[in-house]
């Protein structure tokens, strides 16, 4: 199981969006999808879902090309966008049915539950989404990526708005789902990539300016990721 992206190209007009990016992810890594406002990470995700179509380049799930017909391979990928767009007059337990349904998961009942319990949502359960808070929002959001049990997640700003207190719980929770899929999340909280990342990409004007082993990357530099951040995106 493995993601291969080769030479990801997007263009909107005349703005290079996303130029050349290429990269692996191996099963069992949290890798870190960092760049500036307008660097071309949530273009990347879009790519990656099968939500957006390149204009150069691919992007293999498990040897099968990912594009925006793929069905077959995209219902091996989870994806949350930044938006977080959920159907605010739902209540949460019928949202997650109406998912099972549209994945066509045979044991939709059980797939919910597990669900339910892996976010922590069992007291929300029965709550309209509309009166949930910021986090548990983002609870299901996740919930709601993960319930298929897809082989790749995608995960763009997860913590964006969260409290302290919810940050360590969501950090927590990324950490639980990530021991048999990729997850790719793109973040503004460089703290939240020091704490649960094995490996960093930087994004910088639709370019890859690094992808290392965050370790390996703060000793190479040696300094501190925000400094390193600074250096790479000036």
């Amino acid at each position: 199981m493995s993601l291969v992206v080769k030479a990801l190209c997007k263009n909107y007009g005349h703005q290079v969006a996303v130029n050349e990016v290429s990269f692996e992810l191996k099963p069992g890594e949290i890798v870190g999808f960092l760049g500036p406002n307008g660097a071309g990470k949530s273009t990347t995700l879009k790519m990656l879902a099968g939500f957006l179509e390149s204009d150069k380049g691919t992007i293999y799930l498990n040897g099968e090309r990912i594009n925006q017909n793929a069905s077959a391979e995209k219902k091996q990928i989870g994806y949350l966008p930044e938006s977080n767009a959920l159907y605010q007059d739902l209540y949460v337990k019928e949202y997650l049915q109406f998912l099972t349904s549209v994945h066509s998961l045979s044991n939709g009942a059980e797939a919910i539950s597990a669900v339910i319990v892996q976010t922590g949502l069992e007291s929300m359960q029965n709550k309209k989404i509309a009166a949930l808070s910021k986090g548990y929002k983002q609870r299901l959001g996740i919930a709601a990526a993960i319930i298929h049990k897809p082989k790749l997640i995608l995960l763009d700003e997860p913590t964006a708005g969260l409290d302290p207190n919810q940050l360590v719980e969501i950090r927590a929770l990324i950490q639980s789902i990530s021991k048999d899929t990729m997850i790719l999340f793109s973040t503004h909280i460089l703290q939240e990539v020091t704490a649960i990342c094995d490996r960093v990409l930087v994004l910088h004007q639709g370019k890859l300016v690094a992808d290392e082993p965050i370790g390996l990357l703060l000793k190479k530099h040696d300094a501190s990721l925000e400094d390193i951040f600074k250096m790479l995106t000036h």
